[in-house]
């Protein structure tokens, strides 16, 4: 039986045609009104059921969460908050749910906590908030693609298995198909890697940025856009142990070309989710001002949610140098009366989120890019500048989630990026195949990375990055 999306059916100007919707019944009331919801849409449409069109049978089993096959004929509403409803002439209940199970789940009609939320994830999609989230995050997600094929980047699967570290961190998870109770050793007493699979050691991937490079350098201008991987043992509302980054890479771009595409990038997905989510993000932003009311009037949010999208769109992001940031921290009153966890107390310290959310937030009320970073807390592929103390590196933060976005001009000079591959113990045998690229044609390149998450949790006024991801990994947590 074919049948129309919801969402569809309740933007149809057409009225007495007959219309086939399935979906799954949020509410039952009265033994006559169903509330039917399928996914394409936060709303609902109510059903009624006239006397004698089913059967007690199947009148009981119209429970909630049960899946229902509906035909009926598309008429005006004459309830309130709703133009439309069906007048069902056929209903068959195609999946149960049961009233008792159901007591133990999130589909119960009681309201839950986000943390009870993520317990039963798999169900979680179900309520009104992760369907509004999913929904917008899969808008953003075509939006990114949109965005750079309409701009001829050419979209790179770079891999997910690898043997190189794009940020020397070592913070990433080992793969191998060794027996873990039998693991062959060297002579020295170490893993013999040679006896693994790929016969060398390897991890899942951290970024893609360093084969996208190689990339960029044939084809000008690429992106990837995939999982990434980072075994590290943050357990915050920022950080996840699986999560998807957008890295573009283009050759002859310079640093001041890579802050006007990410600019430029940002403010063009933004603008689509504001385009084409209206009512997924008008339902959030009605969430988040309930929320609001529960805090203390200081804590409350300046702008509504899509006041705060429009302004991100609207507004030009402030550049702004390190070294100037260092100043503003340094003379600002949360660091001169010790209220910051980390105090900032001198030219080359590692901005930690309360210092990002202070500039963005406090100081300049605006995103903001910070570059020209030390290139002592920075990565060995980022180019030096002519000071030989920093690197032309950039980070774009934005209010309520610090950094959103990190990049740079890459090191295109071999003798230079071969001197700080060296300082930092990385061996020239690892990447002699990214060093090939600065020793046939090096040009200028540069690139950045934005944690999709982070984007989405902007984008839907999420506090925790954990609930605009299907299925959460952080540390001691694989559930699903």
């Amino acid at each position: 039986m074919k049948h129309t999306k919801i969402v569809d059916v309740l933007q149809s100007d057409q009225r007495s045609q007959s219309v086939t919707i399935k979906g799954w019944v949020r509410s039952f009331r009265n033994d006559r009104f169903i509330a039917v919801n399928d996914g394409s849409t936060i709303h609902t449409i109510q059903c009624v059921i006239a006397d004698g069109i089913v059967s007690e049978t199947t009148q009981q089993q119209i429970t909630v969460g049960a899946s229902v096959h509906i035909k009926g004929i598309l008429v005006e509403s004459e309830g309130k908050g709703q133009r439309v409803e069906i007048q069902v002439s056929e209903l068959t209940v195609e999946g149960l749910s049961d009233p008792e199970e159901l007591k133990r789940t999130i589909l119960s009609p009681k309201r839950h906590s986000l943390e009870k939320l993520r317990e039963q994830a798999h169900l979680r999609i179900r309520t009104n908030t992760f369907g509004a989230i999913m929904r917008v995050r899969s808008k953003l997600s075509f939006a990114v693609h949109q965005y750079f094929q309409k701009n001829d980047f050419y979209y790179v699967h770079t891999p997910i298995i690898t043997g190189s570290d794009a940020e020397g961190a070592g913070e990433s998870f080992k793969v191998t198909n060794l027996a873990l109770n039998d693991i062959p050793k060297t002579e020295e007493n170490t893993v013999d890697h040679s006896k693994d699979f790929f016969g060398r050691e390897t991890n899942l991937t951290v970024s893609g940025q360093l084969e996208g490079e190689t990339y960029a350098m044939g084809l000008g201008s690429i992106y990837t856009f995939g999982p990434t991987f980072r075994a590290e043992n943050s357990n915050t509302s920022r950080h996840l142990s699986e999560f998807w980054m957008i890295e573009p890479e283009v050759a002859f771009n310079d640093l001041d070309d890579n802050m006007d595409l990410a600019e430029d990038f940002i403010k063009y997905v933004v603008q689509y989710a504001l385009d084409n989510c209206a009512d997924d993000l008008e339902f959030l932003e009605h969430r988040l001002q309930q929320e609001d009311k529960q805090k203390p009037q200081a804590e409350r949010a300046e702008m509504s949610l899509r006041d705060k999208l429009s302004f991100i769109v609207d507004n030009n992001f402030k550049r702004v140098s390190y070294t100037e940031a260092i100043d503003i921290l340094k003379n600002s009153k949360p660091n001169k009366k010790k209220k910051f966890k980390y105090i900032i107390e001198e030219w080359g310290a590692d901005l930690q989120s309360e210092h990002e959310r202070y500039l963005v937030e406090k100081h300049f009320k605006c995103p903001v890019i910070l570059f020209d970073y030390p290139a002592k807390i920075k990565a060995f592929y980022m180019r030096l500048n002519e000071d030989g103390k920093t690197v032309r590196a950039m980070d774009i933060l934005f209010p309520g989630i610090g950094e959103i976005v990190g990049g740079s001009q890459r090191e295109e000079r071999l003798d230079v990026l071969k001197e700080k591959m060296a300082a930092l113990d990385i061996p020239e045998e690892e990447l002699w195949w990214y060093l090939d690229t600065r020793r046939f044609g090096t040009c200028t390149h540069s690139g950045f990375g934005l944690g999709f998450e982070r984007l989405v949790l902007f984008v839907t006024g999420m506090s925790n990055i954990r609930d605009v991801i299907p299925y959460p990994r952080t540390p001691m947590n694989a559930e699903f």
